[in-house]
């Protein structure tokens, strides 16, 4: 036989499954473990895949798809495109889909021919594998590049979406519309390659670097996140929201300064189906409001929000974390492929 089936009591494994969907679709307490060649790689975004050929135990032959991280997590972890060929010998876990079908999110590999390849996450912490800057670096600004600490957050099944799930307390139009999602159709804006907006770009700090930008002259400043190249312009040029406008994927942002912090206000957002990877949509009343503040020595940033959307949410939800200077991080393209996008749909 080709491929066992194992299942485990519990699982920690909330940064590999931070992707562009939940992990409603697998089965997070069981293990397939495959023996076969690999058929296909593909280096693309937002998930690495690759195909291994295997054989049933009737002997008929199998070819399982494997999901991985994108290619800018899987790159930090030390993989490259050329980690896998077509024809390699590899042993591999992986977290099965619930209907039986021959797809899985990759949990280990190895090659027959080598040691094991790194993983998504720490196998006794469940924390992100990132690269580190060496020695303790500082800013003088906000500016910058900047990574959460994740030594001090909450490690949620099922990442994203885990995270929205246990903070959100929905309404009944709200709940009635997770319960009726389906992440598997055109109505997941993640499968035509549309991100989430904010506060997504906050929480994908785990795995993905947020960059301020402060021009001055100009009286904006410029937040980016490296996952699904979002970026907003935050006008601090005193204005305020407009009455009616167009609304948008990232929203109208304004901000200013309070002493020391970065107050940015944002509405406007557009309708978004699932902007919390959780089928729970964006309102028209959305909005959220995000303070930004340099600790003392320069090394972290202390970020909170409150996000408020009375169509779907019983009341505001609010977090806070610290995220770490990282001008070590590259911002990285993510040129999301549709193909890539759709890949567990089709299998």
């Amino acid at each position: 036989m080709k491929y066992v089936t194992t299942t485990v009591a519990s699982v920690m494994f909330a940064s590999s499954v931070f992707g562009h969907h939940s992990d409603a679709d697998l089965d997070m307490n069981t293990l397939v473990t495959i023996e076969g060649t690999v058929a296909e790689f593909h280096w693309r975004n937002p998930h690495v895949y690759f195909v291994v050929e295997t054989r049933d135990e009737s002997g008929a032959s199998v070819e399982w798809a494997l999901q991985m991280g994108s290619t800018v997590t899987v790159s930090r972890m030390g993989w490259t495109r050329d980690s896998l060929s077509i024809g390699d010998r590899v042993t591999v876990q992986t977290r099965p889909a619930r209907n039986g079908r021959p797809y899985g999110l990759l949990d280990s590999i190895e090659k027959q021919s080598g040691s094991p390849l790194p993983t998504s996450f720490n196998r006794d912490t469940g924390e992100p594998l990132l690269t580190k800057p060496e020695g303790t670096v500082s800013s003088s600004t906000l500016e910058g590049k900047w990574m959460a600490d994740t030594s001090k957050l909450v490690n949620y099944p099922g990442g994203f979406d885990g995270f929205f799930r246990a903070n959100l307390n929905l309404t009944e139009k709200g709940e009635a519309a997770q319960a009726i999602f389906d992440e598997r159709s055109d109505e997941n804006p993640a499968l035509n390659c549309i991100g989430r907006p904010t506060p997504s770009m906050i929480i994908t700090t785990n795995l993905y670097p947020l960059e301020i930008r402060i021009n001055e002259d100009e009286e904006t400043v410029v937040i980016r996140s490296e996952y699904f190249d979002d970026e907003r312009i935050v006008y601090m040029d005193g204005r305020e929201h407009p009455e009616t406008t167009e609304r948008t994927h990232a929203g109208h942002s304004i901000g200013w300064w309070e002493d020391d912090v970065l107050v940015v206000d944002t509405r406007h957002l557009a309708d978004h189906r699932s902007p919390y990877q959780t089928g729970v949509p964006s309102g028209a009343q959305k909005h959220v409001v995000e303070r930004y503040r340099l600790t003392e020595d320069g090394t972290r940033i202390v970020v909170e929000f409150m996000l408020e959307d009375p169509e779907y949410l019983v009341e505001p939800m609010s977090h806070s974390r610290e995220l770490i200077y990282s001008p070590h991080m590259e911002m990285s393209p993510f040129d999301c492929d549709s193909g890539a996008a759709r890949r567990f749909v089709t299998e």
